[in-house]
């Protein structure tokens, strides 16, 4: 692309220029001669005309002497610049402007016709060899009593007419080069504002390539390649964001595993050896128990959000009652409440809320969403659950007045593996998935997910609902 585009455009430059005066010192130049000789035959067919009706038929009709007529042929010559002959049809030649009048010499054209001309009313050459150089020759025909009795002839030399289209060719140069010259502003254009940004995209790409993701392209232009520069960067941002993703995603998916499996295998090793006596064996059987359903919530976890997707994901729509559902869900946490002392406040608008979703997913986001509120709910704390409905929409919360989320962490809390840096110390069992398999299902229903926070004070996660506008039609 650097070598080839734009030796490509210079070529095409210089071959418009070449052509340009290939096309003005053939086709133009023979187009103006012809252009030339048309128009000086016209002339000169128009000059012959008249001699033939005026001064020539009165010679012949011997009302004007014959030097009247060689002192009007010289001062035409004189004037014009053309050879003035009258002729007579055997090819006698009885006056020219170039020779002086001399009645006893007698100069005869060999091979004269008339009918040379054909169609025309001229011819080009050296007039049946008369003239050592080529003319333009005008015929007009003398007639008097409806007989021709002789033609008047005019001849221009060819050579005049070259220098004419000479001059108007040195002419036509000057403007070719001129046009040349300023076609180098489009070259110039093309250079600052094709060539040059579409190289630094060119760059780009290959740095790029090579895996530097963070290689800075800046455009200064707000046209198409501008456009096309920063959708460039902004793909290598999304890419180089992704990488990092996908680092952490394996950093904390190796970690996740690393713990319990460590765990497991230094327990089995120490039951093995004999480091834990056999009495002991069933109580750490029960901690390596309880390692493995840790292992295998985490994985459910993975495979959970490697199913879970906003174009692909099924959802099992129905009409069901959000106010039920959360009163079901609360029902499972009792146990966990009783021994932490925490107490649920439910809120809920109506006896009956309606809602069109998938129930058994959102059953799983209000349990991620209660389970994530107990888990970090200091003891004798209250967890507020409340539905409210807004534009045709219902909208669940769930607000805990527990640890609370870091202002700068606010944005991460939906990603996978995310746990907070106040949250390490007390979330021993968790995999850092239940917010993402959430926001997933959410954004399944085409709806989402928020969460308010203040570090200290408390979380609250909100999400919203399509609300059925008639049930009872769904129950028909």
């Amino acid at each position: 692309m650097r070598r080839t585009l734009y030796l490509k455009f210079l070529l095409a430059y210089l071959i418009f220029g070449i052509f340009g005066f290939i096309a003005v010192a053939t086709f133009i130049s023979n187009m103006t001669k012809d252009h030339l000789i048309n128009e000086k035959s016209e002339a000169m067919y128009d000059e012959a005309t008249v001699i033939a009706n005026t001064y020539a038929v009165d010679l012949y009709n011997n009302e004007i002497a014959l030097d009247t007529v060689k002192k009007q042929l010289n001062a035409l010559d004189s004037f014009s610049g053309a050879t003035l002959w009258i002729i007579n049809p055997s090819g006698r030649l009885i006056l020219s402007s170039k020779i002086p009048l001399n009645l006893d010499e007698e100069v005869i054209i060999e091979g004269f016709d008339p009918t040379v001309t054909g169609s025309s009313y001229y011819v080009t050459g050296k007039f049946f060899n008369y003239f050592e150089e080529d003319y333009l020759s005008v015929f007009s025909p003398i007639t008097s009593d409806f007989k021709v009795k002789g033609y008047v002839v005019v001849h221009y030399p060819l050579s005049s007419i070259e220098k004419e289209k000479e001059s108007l060719l040195a002419i036509d140069y000057l403007m070719l080069i001129i046009l040349f010259l300023l076609s180098l502003i489009i070259l110039i254009f093309f250079t600052e504002m094709v060539y040059l940004p579409i190289r630094k995209i060119t760059e780009a790409t290959e740095q790029y390539a090579s895996g530097n993701m963070h290689y800075e392209l800046s455009m200064d232009s707000d046209d198409e390649i501008g456009y096309l520069g920063a959708t460039v960067s902004y793909m290598a941002q999304e890419i180089a964001s992704a990488e990092d993703d996908q680092k952490k995603f394996i950093a904390n998916v190796s970690h996740d595993f690393r713990s319990p499996l460590t765990s497991i295998k230094g327990y089995l090793e120490a039951m093995i050896d004999g480091t834990i006596p056999p009495e002991m064996h069933e109580k750490y059987l029960n901690i390596v128990l309880n390692e493995t359903e840790r292992l295998r919530k985490l994985t459910n976890g993975l495979l959970t959000l490697n199913n879970l997707n906003t174009k692909g994901m099924l959802l099992d729509v129905s009409v069901f009652d959000i106010n039920q559902e959360i009163r079901n869900v609360v029902a499972s946490f009792e146990g966990t409440c009783i021994k932490k002392a925490i107490a649920i406040e439910l809120i809920l608008t109506g006896d009956e809320l309606p809602v069109k979703a998938d129930c058994e997913k959102i059953k799983q986001v209000m349990y991620n969403l209660v389970d994530n509120a107990i888990k970090f709910s200091h003891p004798d704390s209250i967890i507020k659950i409340e539905t409210s409905e807004k534009k045709n929409k219902v909208f669940v919360s769930v607000k805990d007045s527990g640890i609370g989320i870091p202002k700068e962490q606010l944005s991460q809390v939906f990603e996978r593996f995310y746990k907070s840096d106040l949250s390490r110390g007390k979330d021993k069992k968790g995999t850092g998935l239940g917010l993402s398999i959430a926001r997933e299902i959410i954004r399944a229903h085409g709806e989402n997910i928020n969460v308010i926070s203040t570090e200290g004070i408390g979380s609250e996660f909100i999400f919203s609902l399509p609300i059925e506008d008639d049930p009872e039609d769904e129950d028909i």
